[in-house]
Protein backbone atom coordinates (compact mmCIF):
# COMPACT_ATOMS: atom_id res chain seq x y z
CA UNK A 1 0.00 0.00 0.00
CA UNK A 2 1.35 3.40 -1.17
CA UNK A 3 0.69 5.99 1.47
CA UNK A 4 1.84 9.98 -0.63
CA UNK A 5 1.35 13.57 0.89
CA UNK A 6 -1.16 14.99 -1.82
CA UNK A 7 -2.17 18.42 0.40
CA UNK A 8 -1.65 20.64 3.03
CA UNK A 9 -2.80 23.59 4.67
CA UNK A 10 -1.64 26.80 6.04
CA UNK A 11 -3.95 29.48 7.47
CA UNK A 12 -4.14 33.11 6.03
CA UNK A 13 -5.53 36.07 6.78
CA UNK A 14 -5.34 38.35 3.69
CA UNK A 15 -4.91 35.98 0.55
CA UNK A 16 -3.94 39.32 -1.36
CA UNK A 17 -0.86 39.39 1.05
CA UNK A 18 0.02 35.81 1.11
CA UNK A 19 -0.33 35.10 -2.75
CA UNK A 20 2.81 37.63 -3.34
CA UNK A 21 4.99 36.14 -0.93
CA UNK A 22 3.93 32.08 -2.14
CA UNK A 23 3.69 33.21 -6.05
CA UNK A 24 6.14 35.75 -6.35
CA UNK A 25 9.15 35.41 -3.61
CA UNK A 26 8.99 31.37 -3.11
CA UNK A 27 8.14 30.47 -6.87
CA UNK A 28 4.88 28.56 -6.38
CA UNK A 29 2.92 28.28 -8.77
CA UNK A 30 -1.31 29.43 -8.15
CA UNK A 31 -3.00 25.93 -9.25
CA UNK A 32 -6.86 27.11 -7.67
CA UNK A 33 -8.04 30.72 -6.59
CA UNK A 34 -11.74 29.53 -5.36
CA UNK A 35 -14.06 31.50 -2.84
CA UNK A 36 -17.01 30.32 -1.25
CA UNK A 37 -19.96 31.34 1.23
CA UNK A 38 -17.51 34.61 1.95
CA UNK A 39 -13.90 32.62 1.89
CA UNK A 40 -11.34 31.74 -0.11
CA UNK A 41 -8.92 29.16 -0.81
CA UNK A 42 -6.04 29.47 -2.88
CA UNK A 43 -4.19 26.18 -3.77
CA UNK A 44 -0.46 26.64 -4.34
CA UNK A 45 2.83 24.01 -5.45
CA UNK A 46 6.26 23.77 -6.58
CA UNK A 47 6.17 22.82 -10.41
CA UNK A 48 8.72 20.19 -9.62
CA UNK A 49 5.93 18.64 -7.43
CA UNK A 50 2.42 18.81 -9.48
CA UNK A 51 0.90 15.80 -6.75
CA UNK A 52 2.03 17.93 -3.93
CA UNK A 53 -0.42 20.99 -2.73
CA UNK A 54 -0.75 23.95 -0.57
CA UNK A 55 -3.76 25.32 0.62
CA UNK A 56 -3.86 29.11 1.32
CA UNK A 57 -7.01 29.50 3.61
CA UNK A 58 -8.83 31.42 6.38
CA UNK A 59 -7.48 30.81 9.38
CA UNK A 60 -10.45 28.73 10.53
CA UNK A 61 -11.90 27.29 7.65
CA UNK A 62 -15.48 26.43 8.86
CA UNK A 63 -18.55 28.65 7.90
CA UNK A 64 -19.98 27.11 11.03
CA UNK A 65 -17.90 27.66 13.52
CA UNK A 66 -18.78 30.05 16.16
CA UNK A 67 -17.06 34.01 16.60
CA UNK A 68 -15.67 33.27 19.47
CA UNK A 69 -13.44 30.09 17.83
CA UNK A 70 -12.78 32.32 14.96
CA UNK A 71 -11.39 35.64 16.96
CA UNK A 72 -9.13 32.69 19.16
CA UNK A 73 -7.83 31.05 15.89
CA UNK A 74 -7.36 35.14 14.86
CA UNK A 75 -5.09 35.41 17.33
CA UNK A 76 -3.43 32.37 17.37
CA UNK A 77 -2.31 33.16 13.78
CA UNK A 78 -1.68 36.60 14.87
CA UNK A 79 0.96 35.68 17.14
CA UNK A 80 2.81 33.07 15.04
CA UNK A 81 1.44 30.18 16.71
CA UNK A 82 0.22 28.24 14.13
CA UNK A 83 2.25 25.89 12.48
CA UNK A 84 3.68 26.28 8.60
CA UNK A 85 5.54 24.18 6.77
CA UNK A 86 9.24 22.78 5.59
CA UNK A 87 10.58 23.04 2.00
CA UNK A 88 12.97 21.45 0.83
CA UNK A 89 15.84 23.18 -1.05
CA UNK A 90 18.88 22.32 -2.43
CA UNK A 91 20.68 25.42 -1.81
CA UNK A 92 19.81 26.36 1.15
CA UNK A 93 21.80 29.63 1.13
CA UNK A 94 20.99 30.94 -1.71
CA UNK A 95 17.43 30.40 -0.78
CA UNK A 96 17.71 32.45 2.16
CA UNK A 97 19.25 35.65 0.35
CA UNK A 98 16.69 35.27 -2.50
CA UNK A 99 13.63 35.05 0.03
CA UNK A 100 15.51 38.04 2.26
CA UNK A 101 15.94 40.11 -0.77
CA UNK A 102 12.71 39.92 -1.72
CA UNK A 103 11.76 41.43 1.96
CA UNK A 104 11.16 37.96 4.08
CA UNK A 105 10.65 38.04 7.64
CA UNK A 106 13.91 36.51 8.75
CA UNK A 107 13.49 34.27 11.97
CA UNK A 108 16.62 32.35 11.05
CA UNK A 109 19.63 32.72 9.00
CA UNK A 110 21.06 29.66 7.87
CA UNK A 111 22.24 26.93 10.30
CA UNK A 112 24.32 23.89 10.10
CA UNK A 113 21.65 22.16 13.09
CA UNK A 114 22.50 19.05 15.37
CA UNK A 115 19.70 16.66 13.30
CA UNK A 116 21.81 16.59 9.72
CA UNK A 117 19.98 19.54 7.89
CA UNK A 118 21.17 22.89 7.19
CA UNK A 119 18.09 25.26 7.25
CA UNK A 120 16.81 28.39 8.03
CA UNK A 121 13.56 30.29 8.94
CA UNK A 122 11.50 32.98 7.92
CA UNK A 123 7.15 34.15 8.40
CA UNK A 124 5.52 34.12 6.15
CA UNK A 125 2.79 37.93 5.86
CA UNK A 126 0.14 35.91 7.79
CA UNK A 127 2.92 35.35 10.80
CA UNK A 128 3.33 31.84 9.76
CA UNK A 129 6.92 30.21 10.52
CA UNK A 130 8.46 28.47 7.44
CA UNK A 131 11.33 26.65 7.44
CA UNK A 132 13.76 25.41 4.28
CA UNK A 133 16.10 22.64 4.71
CA UNK A 134 19.31 21.44 2.81
CA UNK A 135 19.96 17.76 3.76
CA UNK A 136 23.66 17.49 3.40
CA UNK A 137 25.44 16.32 0.50
CA UNK A 138 26.78 12.90 0.54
Amino acid sequence: MDINLSTCFIAVDDHDKALPFYRDVLGLEVRKDVGFEGMRWVTVGSPDQPDVSIVLEPPLADPNAAPEDRQAMAELLAKGLLRGVIFQTDDVDATFERIRAAGGDVLQEPVDQPYGVRDCAFRDPAGNMLRFNQTPKS
